[in-house]
């Protein structure tokens, strides 16, 4: 019998793990001269803005999983896959957009993702009902996070 409290902490630790490991990944990359010189949006968030937001959304998003797999009496393999794929997207935009400077292929990434959230938000609104509410502030902050990588790949 799986409980909730369990599956929580393991969305936790796998969420904050993902910013974790891309922190890591970029390399210092959002206090770099690079990035500092790039052109970026004038509605781009301050330095710390990211990091209450992250982990804001971290949190959020693990509450939103928990209840999504606690819905299905055994382990769901759309779901392990789906949030795998979506752990793998957000760590690797890291590296690729602050460490390796490829503003285009992070824009291709980040859409990925951000249709992957999108997909997870309307694909199970109606089991997830009320719920909802915990992914909507990804799906946002997603739908921001695209618009400021768009913003620089279009004017840099």
């Amino acid at each position: 019998m799986k409980s909730k409290l369990t599956l929580f902490l393991v969305f936790i630790i796998a969420n904050f793990g993902a910013l974790g490991v891309g922190t890591l990944l970029m390399n210092n990359g959002s206090k770099s001269v690079w990035y500092h010189q790039l052109n970026k949006a004038p509605w781009t968030p301050e330095g710390w803005v990211f990091g209450a937001a992250w982990f804001s959304l971290m949190t959020c998003f693990s509450i939103y999983m928990t209840q999504l797999v606690f819905k299905f009496e055994r382990p769901n393999a759309e779901l392990i896959k789906l949030f795998t794929i979506q752990w793998i997207l957000n760590v690797s935009w890291n590296y690729i957009f602050f460490n390796k400077h490829l503003t285009l292929l992070g824009l291709v990434i980040i859409v990925m993702l951000w249709l992957l959230i999108g997909y997870f938000t309307f694909k199970y609104l109606t089991e997830m009902k009320y719920a909802t509410i915990f992914i909507v502030p990804y799906l946002v902050w997603m739908t921001i996070a695209t618009s400021l990588n768009a913003y620089i790949v279009i004017n840099n």
